[in-house]
């Protein structure tokens, strides 16, 4: 079992939904990435995703658009993630790290010398955005051997059939994009949400993550009632571009939005 299923395990024992907070590895500079990692664990992260920057990350808005130029721009690339979140694990060996991205950085590198440098460097799950189901057995087949989950995405125009297909290679946990749209779009419909998230467990029994449009904690909580995790990344990672001249701070305003929205989470009674 990796840190993943352990991670969830340990929060339905608890009657805990996980938080999963995102930021993109090497903004504002590579050197404040693994402090923010720690600072967000001790905010209350349970799972932490971390972005690989990309030139043209299409699925993402305004706000990680330009985290990821400031990062490019601080020469990161995916070896240099990969360095992150070894440099992460010396200190921190139990929180689960995703690594989110895009196809190509990945392809450039090669699967088989992806696939063994996140397990040797300590990476527990990988979501390539770009990447369908219906072409992604290759590197899923070459991730699970690594014992790293493979994590797709889902959309509110998922169908069932195509749901059918992602589960089949899907490890760890389901993201259920919650809006027609890029990262940090307009406010989510809850009702909607939950509806979406009966046809999928339909399907399957993994964990279902809802992200996209979470802005703040009351919007955490009401998705906290109805999903399996709450995923938020274009409101931290706008609190980290208007701190990024002061580091400290940086880390103390992620943190606090990080800590209220886990404040706001309900917990079940066990």
């Amino acid at each position: 079992m990796n840190r993943i299923s352990h991670c969830f395990q340990a929060l339905r024992r608890a009657g805990r939904k996980a938080l999963i907070p995102y930021i993109t590895a090497g903004d504002p500079h590579p050197d404040q990435t693994v402090p923010l990692l720690h600072a967000l664990v001790h905010a209350g992260a349970d799972i932490i995703e971390l972005g690989v920057p990309f030139s043209d990350p299409m699925a993402d808005g305004p706000i990680i658009q330009k985290a990821c130029e400031r990062a490019l721009s601080q020469g990161m690339s995916l070896r240099g993630v990969l360095e992150l979140v070894r440099e992460f694990r010396r200190t921190n060996a139990d929180t689960p790290l995703v690594l989110m991205g895009y196809l190509n950085p990945i392809e450039s590198m090669g699967f088989d010398a992806f696939a063994a440098g996140a397990r040797e460097a300590g990476v527990d799950g990988v979501l390539t955005v770009d990447l369908p189901a219906e072409e992604a057995s290759e590197l899923a087949e070459l991730l699970v051997a690594a014992d790293i989950d493979p994590i797709f995405l889902l959309a509110p125009t998922s169908s069932i059939e195509r749901i059918r297909r992602t589960v089949e290679l899907a490890r760890g946990y389901l993201y259920y994009v919650s809006l027609k749209g890029v990262t940090g779009s307009a406010a989510l419909n809850v009702v909607e949400v939950e509806e979406k998230l009966a046809m999928i467990r339909t399907c399957t029994g993994l964990p279902l993550g809802v992200g996209f449009g979470i802005k703040d904690p009351p919007t955490a909580a009401a998705i906290a009632q109805i999903a399996d995790a709450v995923v938020v990344g274009s409101a931290i990672v706008s609190r980290i571009a208007e701190w990024a001249d002061d580091p400290e701070r940086m880390r103390q305003e992620a943190g606090n939005l990080v800590s209220a929205m886990r404040q706001a989470m309900p917990v079940d009674s066990v």
